[in-house]
């Protein structure tokens, strides 16, 4: 597989669920925090991938909401933010990985291969 680098916000909303169907995942997606929290797939999900700047409630209070309900459920936070403090908060609050734009396959394959081993 050759690297791919992904960027751009809308670019990488449409273009991930289909790098992830490539990598052998089933895919679910939702325009925003809330529809996800009140959707049923919340119940079926084995790992979620969220972006720190959503509308709405952004990643981390996702996450905090996961926690909330008693969902353990592996979190991928995604952002354009370069910053090594953010991450290092995200990971010791229990984020699998936190991957900066632009992010490779590689990187988030590597992410996902922790995820289904922490769950």
């Amino acid at each position: 597989m050759n690297a791919r680098l992904w960027s751009e916000p809308t670019s990488v909303r449409e273009s991930l669920p289909e790098l992830l169907k490539e990598l052998g995942y089933a895919v679910l997606t939702f325009s925003s925090g809330e529809e996800f929290l009140a959707s049923d797939g919340i119940l079926r999900t084995r790992c979620v991938i969220l972006d720190i700047a959503m509308p709405g409630i952004g990643g981390p209070g996702i996450k905090r909401e996961l926690e909330h309900r008693k969902l353990k459920c592996p979190v991928i936070f995604i952002t354009g933010q370069r910053d090594e403090g953010l991450r290092s908060r995200l990971l010791e609050e229990g984020a699998v990985d936190c991957l900066f734009k632009p992010f490779s396959d590689t990187a988030l394959q590597l992410a996902l291969d922790l995820a289904m081993k922490a769950k």
